[in-house]
């Protein structure tokens, strides 16, 4: 969210269908993430489960990110109620939850990110940055409309759920996680086994079929392929992935270049 307009335009593209670019944000900090928001991506997820955020840490980058044509995306640790209720209040719009493996499990997460009578988000609007302490007109009947909710389908137990998953209205899209789905189904290390691969396809199939939008992390020569899989939101890389390879291939290319050669001074 940036101003006083509600409207989330990544959940617009993901309805329209149009292919959204992303990249994952691991390093948990404001400043790198203000260096790629504007390189060019469509959306920036912030990992809360993985990568040490919290609400205070994730606020800071919502605010680095604001002054950039970037959709934030938050996962959360966890899908708990009170914990969607504070990241929502931060402003975010679009959640990215981790390991849903059922419909009611989903159906509660739509509950979690509607206020009532639709579901049961605390109201604390005055004191929250998502209505800019109510400085956004109607926030409270409006805000409903513009949250995007997205759900990690990662397990044999998510697979077998994933048609009841896909029925449950609110839910915008599912994202297939390849490292979790591998180790679920026996393959753990290798996403690249047929049997992910083609548990893979079959759920982002399932997925469009069912209307929502698929996404997936992956690098960027599997791009193309699940592109053309139909995936309309794909994460493209890590930044802490960028950041290790950039560094190891800028001392390895000069431990190459200069192996063999005298010791001299720095001057």
């Amino acid at each position: 969210m940036s101003g006083p307009d509600l409207h989330n335009p990544l959940k617009a593209a993901l309805a329209r269908g149009e292919f959204q670019l992303g990249l994952w944000l691991a390093l948990a900090d404001p400043y790198s993430a203000e260096i790629v928001a504007g390189a060019g991506f469509d959306w920036l997820l912030i990992d809360g489960e993985h990568a040490p955020n919290d609400v205070r840490s994730t606020l800071a980058v919502l605010q680095a990110l604001a002054a950039y044509p970037v959709a934030p995306i938050v996962r959360p640790p966890v899908g708990q109620t009170h914990l969607l209720k504070q990241y929502l209040d931060l402003g975010v719009q679009t959640l990215l939850v981790p390991m849903v493996e059922s419909g009611a499990q989903a159906r509660e997460l739509v509950a979690a990110t509607r206020y009532p009578p639709r579901g049961v988000r605390g109201v604390g609007s005055a004191i929250a940055r998502a209505s800019r302490w109510n400085a956004v007109p109607d926030y409270l009947d409006r805000a409903d409309e513009q949250v995007c909710l997205l759900v990690q389908v990662e397990s044999a137990a998510g697979l077998a759920a994933l048609d009841d998953i896909l029925a449950v209205e609110g839910v915008d899209g599912v994202f297939i996680g390849p490292a979790d789905l591998s180790a679920s189904l026996g393959h753990l290390g290798n996403p690249a086994h047929p049997d992910v691969q083609a548990a893979i396809l079959d759920a982002v199939r399932r997925t469009r079929a069912a209307g929502k939008a698929a996404g997936i992390l992956c690098t960027e020569a599997q791009v193309p392929h699940y592109r053309a899989s139909g995936c309309t939101f794909i994460a493209a890389g890590v930044d802490t992935t960028l950041l290790a390879r950039a560094a190891r291939d800028l001392a390895g290319n000069i431990h190459v270049q200069t192996d063999g050669e005298g010791q001299s001074g720095p001057y």
